[in-house]
């Protein structure tokens, strides 16, 4: 265990320095933010000026030695668009998103196991098609038409819900919804084509032939079986939904992470920016790590 446990933290490590390199580099090919902080009548010699006072006149190799230091140290430096400390604004941000695909992670997991199950008992039949048509609609609409949609329908002609921003819980309803078909859709496929082979397996026929009722039959034994393949989908959903959810929290006004990344992207507001997409692939890393918990817990073979 514990062989496992430092060689996750060596693979975390390595993949947290490839990611800010990448991002450093690739901020850096994008321009300077020294064009969107200065005014449009500014002089070259005022340009010139703002530049050194960022950093950026340095060598990109010495830029990123700095950087890796004041990283090291817990410094990720201030905001160069409202002189906010860069932590203070990329964690409040998380909270708002970690919420948000929170909720729409229980939207997904009530939606989308019991269509999954109904889709492979029901096989052919109505549970299945309408399960199919619900899982297509889900993958073939785009986020920000389902979330305009959403808006229009719910906030603009019924006045039910409100149309953006964060508050109590009815400001969660109409983003997770969005988010959340999405992922059920995946889910939905997935888990009738694993259950499908369950049902069909050796197992399952010997658990039938001992005169267990169809109920235990399907939910005790073969939906945890047919899961293993869904907890990785789910881990992996759960951190796009936290970290890649832009395009619905740009609709709906929602303050979180993917937001804060689309206004750094906009300004390129380069200590943002950056320490964002650190936190994104840090958040994949901790994600994954519990899904092979998860994994274990599910199926006590695998701790072999």
């Amino acid at each position: 265990m514990l062989r496992f446990l430092l060689g996750r933290i060596a693979q975390a490590l390595i993949t947290l320095f490839i990611a800010s390199l990448v991002i450093f580099a690739g901020l850096r090919l994008s321009g300077s933010p020294a064009d969107f902080l200065l005014p449009p009548d500014a002089t070259p010699r005022d340009r010139q000026a703002m530049i050194e006072r960022l950093g950026l006149d340095e060598p990109l190799f010495v830029q990123y030695v700095i950087y890796l230091g004041e990283m090291a140290r817990g410094e990720f430096g201030t905001s160069l668009r409202n002189r906010q400390p860069v932590a203070d604004l990329v964690w409040a941000r998380f909270g708002n998103s970690l919420g948000l695909a929170t909720v729409a992670l229980a939207v997904t997991v009530i939606v989308s196991v019991p269509l999954g199950v109904a889709a492979a008992v029901y096989r052919r039949r109505t549970w299945d098609k309408f399960a199919l048509s619900v899982a297509l609609l889900g993958q073939a609409l785009p986020a920000f038409w389902t979330g305009i949609v959403a808006i229009l329908i719910f906030a603009v002609w019924l006045d039910w819900l409100p149309a953006a921003g964060i508050g109590d819980w009815t400001h969660y309803v109409l983003p997770a919804l969005t988010i959340g078909w999405f992922t059920s859709a995946g889910i939905v496929r997935l888990l009738r084509s694993t259950m499908i082979d369950s049902l069909e397996s050796e197992y399952i026929k010997l658990a039938r032939s001992k005169g267990l009722g169809e109920g235990a039959v399907v939910w005790k034994h073969a939906v945890r079986n047919a899961l293993l393949p869904v907890v990785t989908f789910l881990g992996f959903m759960f951190s796009i939904m936290v970290t890649m959810s832009i395009a619905t929290e740009v609709v709906f006004n929602w303050p979180g992470l993917g937001r804060l990344a689309y206004e750094a992207m906009r300004t390129r507001d380069f200590p943002v920016l950056q320490f964002t997409v650190i936190v994104f692939v840090g958040t994949v890393i901790v994600i994954n790590f519990i899904v092979d918990i998860l994994y274990v817990v599910l199926d006590p073979r695998i701790r072999t």
